[in-house]
């Protein structure tokens, strides 16, 4: 097929030629050289258009560690250049540092703010200006809600409700994100938060255009976290008075993936995470009533990870029909790592029911990724057929490597050839 098509160029040429002269000649050179470029292309296309005709192409906006929010001319360029390297899918942060990054009333009565103070979003509506960019451009608009239910430790959220956070066993409330950040957690299993949480995403969810929720590994509460009085005391309603286990000693984030052979640990760990999971559901019929259309997504750490250290246990979500689009953080150094979680049973199972995609890292502040990581991810993903990839995160799709922006962008271009459409969800 690829020989037909340069054969049936070049006559085509060749005749141009000869009815315009001789003194066309050079631009037929010109314009076959072009053609001989293109044809490369223009094969994978076809045989991507038959093979993968479905694909999620996600890139997360944040504003940690990017400016692509603060301007609108940056947006705008951003949007444009996603779109022309056949980006199907933007996932914006809305929720972060405590605040809304959209207008909000319901974040005004309880935090007394209506939206991010920092400069460049005042007098603006990121979230609008990218449903409506995006939706030009043929993208989805999923917002991420971030930041979840952790806070910053100074924050007007923390100070103006200081009974909506949960603690340790030894009373202490700080955790630390990346060893440096302070951050504190409000309590999932209290009713007051679950209705301030419920209530943003509502209102996110009943006026905007949007295609769908997200919300991400934050979702959950860190594992030592949970012994604050509300908690404590509904525990002892549900355990004849027994108050709940003590963090046993060896016990660390990320050591053996959180996980102990000790049967009341184990108990304690998985009531607060069926506790998190019996939220998930009510919020679930909270945003189906605001909004049917949308799709609720859900972005976490592998399972045993995220169920033991977070106690966010996506597996039962997805297993109760909570999750209609699941994109899986693998932030793996090496490849054997990153085949090896996408190859979990639970991914297995998952992706034979929902659109079932990949988080890529595309690099960090300080920690670049090679475009030949990238691409040998994005490659072993197609290759297990998970239903595509989203980058962690815009500014490091080209602005963190060694290579310079315009050859990264070339080499994205060579991943995503041709523009496809995202996978249908029938919420």
């Amino acid at each position: 097929m690829a020989q037909n098509l340069f054969d049936r160029g070049a006559d085509a040429l060749v005749i141009f030629s000869r009815l315009w002269g001789r003194q066309t000649w050079f631009i037929f050179l010109i314009l076959f050289g072009l053609y001989l470029t293109l044809i490369p292309f223009t094969w994978p296309n076809i045989a991507q258009a038959r093979n993968q005709p479905t694909e999620i192409r996600g890139v997360w906006l944040t504003n940690i560690d990017s400016d692509v929010l603060f301007d609108k001319n940056k947006l705008t360029e951003g949007i444009n250049t996603l779109s022309q390297l056949n980006f199907n899918t933007l996932y914006p942060t809305v929720w972060n540092w405590g605040y809304t990054l959209y207008p909000s009333t319901v974040a005004e009565s309880v935090i007394g703010q209506k939206l991010d103070p920092t400069e460049g979003l005042q007098g603006r509506d990121i979230l609008q200006e990218t449903i409506e960019q995006g939706h030009k451009k043929g993208m989805a608009v999923i917002p991420w809600f971030e930041f979840g239910f952790m806070a910053p430790a100074d924050s007007e959220l923390a100070k103006r409700h200081d009974q909506w956070l949960t603690k340790r066993q030894d009373g202490s409330k700080i955790w630390l994100e990346g060893n440096v950040h302070q951050r504190v957690w409000l309590n999932p299993f209290h009713p007051e938060v679950q209705g301030f949480i419920t209530q943003l995403i509502t209102e996110l969810v009943s006026n905007y255009d949007l295609d769908g929720i997200q919300v991400d590994d934050h979702f959950g509460i860190p594992f030592d976290f949970g012994y604050d009085d509300f908690t404590v005391k509904l525990y002892q309603q549900e355990h004849n008075g027994q108050l709940p286990p003590k963090p046993p000693a060896n016990l660390k984030m990320g050591s053996n993936n959180c996980m102990v052979n000790d049967a009341a640990w184990t108990e304690w760990t998985q009531w607060r995470a069926n506790k998190i999971t019996t939220y998930m559901g009510e919020l679930f019929t909270a945003i189906k009533a605001a909004n049917p259309k949308v799709i609720v997504s859900v972005s976490p750490n592998p399972q045993t990870f995220s169920a033991n250290c977070f106690l966010l246990d996506w597996q039962t979500w997805q297993q109760k029909g909570l999750i209609e689009e699941l994109v899986l953080q693998v932030y793996r150094e090496n490849l054997s790592d990153f085949q090896r979680e996408i190859n979990s049973p639970e991914v297995q199972q998952a992706k034979a029911h929902i659109p079932f995609g990949v988080g890529v890292l595309s690099g960090l502040k300080g920690r670049p990724v090679s475009m030949n990581k990238i691409s040998e991810q994005v490659a072993a993903s197609r290759k297990q057929k998970l239903a595509g990839v989203s980058f962690f995160f815009y500014e490091s799709l080209w602005n963190f490597g060694p290579k310079s922006p315009k050859e990264r962008q070339f080499m994205f271009k060579q991943i995503f050839p041709t523009l496809v459409s995202r996978p249908s969800v029938n919420p």
